[in-house]
Parts: C-alpha cells; sequence; structure tokens
C-alpha cells in the first residue's frame, strides 16, 4: 500500500510478482490510511520491490497533475448529445408503449429549449429522419443557415449511432415540435405557422396512443402561433375538427387541450354564450392534466362570473389559483385578478395577504387601491381608481366587471352609515354617498332595505332613515353557514385527492422484488424531480 502526495490521495497496489519479483500488476483505489502496510509491509529483504512501488507513485503524481493548457479540457455533454439521448427515450416509449418516457422526454426538451441553435437542430434531423424524406426537406426550410464555425456536432456520437433508415412517427413528429418551438423563441411567427399547419396536417394521418403526448403540445403550440399573429379565429373550424377526431379515437388528454383551446379561441373574441354551450355539450373533463385542468377551471370561472354566477365563479378561480405550479407566475396572478373582482362583487374584502403574494405585488398594486376604494365605500376614491388604472383593466379585460362594482361600492358606504347613524336624513345620505339627488339616495336606501344589506326602516314623511339595534351575529344562522361552507371545502378537496390516487396495474395480484422496488422508487423521484422543475412555458 503506497501514499502518493499525502493523505489527499491514496493508492492500493496489488502486486502479483514471479520469483525474481520482476511481475508487477496495479490498481489503484481509494483507501483509509488504518490500512496501510497491512496487506503490502515494507520489506527490507527486498529493496527492488520497494524501489518499484516508489517509483510506481511518481508516475501517478506525474499523471494526476492538471493537463497542460494546449490540450482539449472534457466538457460537459453538448446538446445535440442530449437530443440524440431524448431521441432514444421516445423510442423506447414508442416500441415499450409507454407514454410516461415520451412525457418524460418532453420535458427534457423544455430545459433544452434556450440551448437550441440552428445548427445544432440540423445535424438532430439528419439524425433522426432519413435524408432526403419529405418531412427532412420541409422541416429544414424552415431552419436558417448559419456558418460551420457554429456548428456543434457530436462526432463520436454521430458515428457510433447512424441516422435511422425507417424514422418512427413519434420521433418525425417530435422534430416537427422541436422545429416549432425553436421558431417560436426566435419569434418567427409566420414560419412557426406554416411548421405548425403541416405538422397537424401530418398528425391527422396518425392514430398511435403513443403519439397522444407529443400531439398535445404541437395543439397547443399549433393555437399559440395564430394567436402571436392576431389570427386565431382561423383556425377554430379545425380545432373543432380535431376535437371531434380526438374524440372518435379517444385521445383523452388530446380532448382536453383541445377544448381548453377552443374556450380560450371564443373568450379571445368574447364569445362566452358560445363557449358555454360548448362546455356544456363536451365530454366530462377527466383531469388526466392537471396544467389543462388549472386552465379550464380558470375558463370556467371567467365564464360564470360573466354569467353573475358569482359563487361558482369563486371557487373554480381560486381553485385554479391553487393547483396552478408554483412555476407559473403568470397565470395564478391572472387567476388572482379574476377572484378579487369575483369576490368584490359578492360583497366579500380579499385579504391584505392576497395582494403580498411573491412576485405578485407589483402586478396586483391596481387592485389592491380599488378593494380599498371598495372597502371605504367612497364612491369618488372608486372613480379616481378606476380612471387612473382604466388601461390595466382593458388589457385585463375587467372593465366591464369594474363597471359593476359602482353598485357594491354604494351598498357598502351606506352600511358604514346605518351602523354610524341610528338616524340621518336622506340629504346627508345622499351627501355622503356623493349622490345626484335625493331621491336616488331614497331608491338606493329602499333597495338596500329590500335585499337584506342593512337592517333599517324608511321614513317617508320626515325624509329620513331610521337604522336598528345590531343584534349579536351569533343568534343568527351565519356562523353555521360559513363553518358549513367551510366542512364542504374540505370534504370536496379530500373527494379529489381519492380520485387522483393512481396505482400500478396488477399491484394487488403480483408481488414486487425488492430489485424491481428500487427501480419503480428512481423513477418516481426522477418523475417527481422533473415534475417540479416544469417550465412555465405552457402558461
Amino acid at each position: 500500500m503506497v501514499q502518493s502526495g499525502g493523505p489527499r490521495a491514496i493508492l492500493s497496489v496489488e502486486g502479483i510478482f514471479d520469483s525474481r519479483g520482476t511481475t508487477c500488476i496495479v490498481k489503484s483505489s481509494t483507501n483509509t490510511s488504518s490500512r496501510l502496510g497491512s496487506r503490502f509491509p515494507q520489506n527490507p529483504a527486498l529493496p527492488f520491490v520497494n524501489q518499484r512501488f516508489s517509483k510506481m507513485t511518481q508516475d501517478v503524481e506525474m499523471k494526476e497533475q492538471p493537463a497542460p493548457s494546449n490540450s482539449v479540457p472534457s466538457s460537459s455533454p453538448s446538446t445535440l448529445h442530449h437530443l440524440k439521448e431524448i431521441a432514444s427515450l421516445i423510442e423506447t416509449g414508442a416500441y415499450d408503449r409507454e407514454a410516461r418516457r415520451i412525457l418524460r422526454a418532453i420535458r427534457l426538451t423544455m430545459a433544452l429549449r434556450r440551448k437550441l441553435k440552428a445548427s445544432v437542430l440540423s445535424v438532430f434531423l439528419s439524425f433522426a429522419l432519413t435524408p432526403g424524406s419529405e418531412a427532412f426537406t420541409r422541416l429544414s426550410s424552415y431552419l436558417p443557415k448559419e456558418d460551420e464555425n457554429e456548428m456543434e456536432v457530436d462526432t463520436a456520437t454521430s458515428t457510433a449511432q447512424p441516422p435511422a433508415k425507417h424514422s418512427l412517427p413519434e420521433l418525425e413528429i417530435y422534430c416537427y415540435l422541436l422545429v416549432l418551438i425553436f421558431l417560436i423563441d426566435q419569434k418567427k411567427y409566420d414560419e412557426a405557422k406554416a411548421c405548425s399547419s403541416a405538422s397537424i396536417s401530418r398528425l391527422k394521418n396518425l392514430n398511435r396512443r403513443t403519439l397522444d403526448v407529443l400531439a398535445a403540445r404541437l395543439y397547443f403550440y399549433y393555437s399559440l402561433c395564430y394567436e402571436l399573429t392576431g389570427t386565431l379565429s382561423e383556425i377554430r373550424s379545425n380545432l373543432l375538427a380535431l376535437h371531434r377526431i380526438a374524440t372518435l379515437r379517444h385521445d383523452e388528454l388530446g380532448q382536453e387541450t383541445l377544448l381548453n383551446l377552443l374556450l380560450r379561441n371564443y373568450l379571445h373574441y368574447n364569445l362566452y354564450d358560445q363557449a358555454e354551450k360548448l362546455r356544456s355539450k363536451a365530454p366530462r373533463f377527466e383531469a388526466h392534466s392537471n396544467q389543462q385542468f388549472c386552465r379550464y377551471l380558470f375558463y370556467l370561472g371567467k365564464i360564470r362570473t360573466i354569467q353573475l354566477e358569482y359563487t361558482d365563479a369563486k371557487e373554480c378561480l381560486l381553485q385554479a389559483a391553487r393547483k396552478a405550479p408554483v412555476a407559473a407566475l403568470g397565470f395564478r396572478v391572472q387567476c388572482n385578478k379574476w377572484a378579487i373582482i369575483v369576490r368584490l362583487l359578492l360583497g366579500e374584502i380579499p385579504e391584505r395577504t392576497v395582494f403580498m403574494q411573491k412576485g405578485m405585488e407589483k402586478a396586483l398594486r391596481p387592485y389592491f387601491e380599488l378593494t380599498n376604494a371598495v372597502r371605504i365605500g367612497d364612491l369618488e376614491l372608486f372613480r379616481s381608481v378606476a380612471e387612473k388604472f382604466s388601461t390595466t383593466f382593458s388589457s385585463d379585460r375587467t372593465h366591464n366587471l369594474i363597471v359593476r362594482l359602482r353598485h357594491n361600492v354604494i351598498r357598502t358606504g351606506l352600511r358604514n352609515i346605518s351602523i354610524s347613524y341610528s338616524r340621518i336624513a336622506l340629504a346627508d345620505v345622499g351627501k355622503k354617498l356623493r349622490l345626484d339627488s335625493v331621491a336616488d339616495a331614497e331608491s338606493i336606501v329602499a333597495k338596500a332595505i329590500r335585499d337584506g344589506a342593512i337592517d333599517a326602516t324608511l321614513d317617508h314623511s320626515n325624509g329620513c332613515m331610521l337604522s336598528k339595534e345590531t343584534g349579536d351575529i351569533y343568534s343568527t344562522t351565519e356562523p353555521q353557514t360559513a363553518f358549513n361552507s367551510r366542512i364542504a371545502f374540505c370534504l370536496n378537496m379530500h373527494n379529489e385527492a381519492v380520485r387522483a390516487l393512481r396505482f400500478p396495474p396488477n399491484s394487488h395480484k403480483e408481488k414486487e422484488s425488492a430489485e424491481k422496488r428500487r427501480e419503480r422508487q428512481q423513477q418516481e423521484q426522477e418523475l417527481a424531480k422533473h415534475i417540479a422543475e416544469e417550465d412555465d412555458d405552457e402558461f
């Protein structure tokens, strides 16, 4: 046992000697210093052996020195190498008919999208597709030509793995998806539209369940390309046809994706009635994808808000915000904006913590000031806030809802007045609420009393409002209603968690071995890691 360079590196030398001690086989490994000399003591009777050991130590130390500057340093795997590994993963998933592997390949691709270059994609297309084929020629025409100096070629992998003679449909669709993502990131939207249309035309002729995951992503980017170019209405009929095809092929993930894209298409042009008709007649949403389910809840919440069904809208919007991934910040901001407006329309005041969520303070600032105006019941402040942030509300498409809030502001102010005064003239009520006339004040007070917003009576002869004494709230059914809503929420969450449980097939019949258990646990850990690192590109 020889120690070279102090305690840093310890090399164990196992020797096999002949009668003269000239033959030696060396193996290096790391061991503790306590074993030094126990297996190979320094024998003074064999000076030539000790001399040979010291010479070996010097050779090993020379090999451990850093390489000179002119040598090629060892670098991390290239982007092309990663793409080839993803292609291998897709092939394995296609042959084994495991959509889980293809889903993992897509997640790995999303992590590489910022590193994609035209030169890398050109080499990968020649690897994954048959050179000269229709798909290869079409996809190569979308890629810009670059200098040869910028080419990133993994020669070792290219020589080890020749191009596929007969490419799988999964690999072909994956190449379409890869080029489409690259064109969108490069903001070449016209080329992206042509590429997405060609991919959808090719996808209609393929009916394989292993393509469902890739097809869902293609549908999403297909709609995105037309939305970025302002021509979303052109593909509505095509999306309806694709949804019909997905239903006939029992492509459940495709049905969910296309239903969300159609709802987005209708809502983009404020066609809420048509969106509700489609949603009510479409197959039941089974939530095979958490992202698609979040989108569905968001669109359903918007439809319910426009239809004045504020209670259902609040539940859908809050559930969508809770279920959305942490990385989907923009989506969660939109959900919170609509949820705040709906809660204000219901007469509730959102907590301050809603506006102080990490990364949302600036985006929710207009809605915070609006909530403050509604809470105080100051109609003039409400008007100034609405005018100040009118551009923001128009871009968020919440301006029409904010117009509805005027009545809530008046009602809140009237409630504060009824609590503060036992008797007050209607003229004074009109002044405090900044109303135009006493007649308006009288009609508003009468409506509030009829709706149960305030507990008071009107004295028409004297022109005043008489407030009743505030009773004990615990003597009413309001606490029971609040507890009932909380219990119902917890029970619904428990039922959804039970329905979301997934079990491996035939788990009650077969007992897995320790090896299979370790492999399954490793796959589950990798899947959980990729899910946690999901990019917010879907939102």
